[in-house]
């Protein structure tokens, strides 16, 4: 008997200790601003229109739409609004963000097309008072505190400007909770254990658990739409209170089910409406 008490209250503990990982801030009526609009995932792209670039992000505002983008640090500091590290994909050169300064990425076109890779300062007076900007930052080499630095500094001066800030890296949050704790700060993840994208099997199920929450405490989770049925974010959501976006919805049915949940939609090759 006593065997199985002990049991018991140990299963107890880990299922509570389980419970407090998953913290995250309790979402307020209005407290985002943010969930009037749906996001254009790396701008309104598509169509001859390159992703993350600023005629992307034009047509975005335009049609009525906030925008997702990505922002790196580039050799020498600048802020490139670019998704992936290299430039590969993009661009055609077979480099990466970090390894570049400003003056070789201006020669850089994006998609064989006249656009060119923007850079933050660019972007944000585009969306300046007109639509918001969900911003997800992409650090490599350990450079989170000082890419987390330089991008706030540069949204302090955009007042007039909505906008969040989310990172798969939780020591991007760590940043923001200590250093910037009123800025809105979200917690991207997906299903790590399928797609391990070069993480160690630990970190890639403290991910996809969304486990590291108790240290970051997001006030949102963007998490992948094909992996939205996780134990761990529908606990967050229900237990928590914590603001739901999904990324990437494709088409109308989708788009319908995620807002039927609650969620504020990263969309991308369809044009959802409220």
């Amino acid at each position: 008997m006593k065997t199985v008490l002990i049991v018991l209250l140990a299963v107890a503990l880990l299922a509570a200790l389980w419970l407090l990982s998953l913290r995250g801030k309790r979402k307020k009526r209005g407290f985002f601003g943010l969930e009037k609009w749906h996001y254009a995932h790396r701008g309104l792209h598509g169509d001859g229109v390159p992703e993350n670039s600023l005629q992307a992000f034009h047509l975005a505002v335009q049609n009525g739409y906030g925008a997702e983008l990505d922002v790196h640090l580039s050799r020498d500091g600048r802020l490139v609004v670019m998704h992936d590290e290299s430039l590969k994909r993009t661009a055609g050169v077979g480099r990466n963000i970090a390894d570049c300064t400003a003056a070789e990425l201006e020669q850089m076109r994006l998609e064989g097309t006249a656009q060119k890779i923007p850079y933050l300062e660019e972007v944000l007076p585009v969306f300046a008072g007109k639509a918001p900007l969900v911003i997800e930052l992409k650090p490599t080499g350990g450079n989170h505190a000082a890419l987390s630095k330089a991008v706030c500094a540069m949204l302090d001066g955009y007042p007039t400007l909505q906008f969040c800030i989310e990172s798969f890296d939780p020591r991007v949050l760590l940043w923001l909770k200590k250093h910037r704790p009123d800025i809105v700060r979200g917690q991207l993840s997906c299903n790590f254990l399928r797609e391990r994208s070069g993480l160690h099997l630990p970190l890639a199920l403290l991910l996809t658990e969304l486990s590291m929450n108790f240290l970051t405490v997001p006030h949102f989770v963007a998490y992948k739409f094909a992996d939205r049925g996780r134990l761990s974010l529908r606990v967050c959501k229900r237990l928590w209170g914590v603001q739901e976006f999904s990324w990437t919805i494709t088409d109308e049915r989708d788009a319908k089910t995620a807002m039927q949940d609650g969620s504020i939609l990263i969309f991308e090759h369809c044009r959802p409406r409220f």
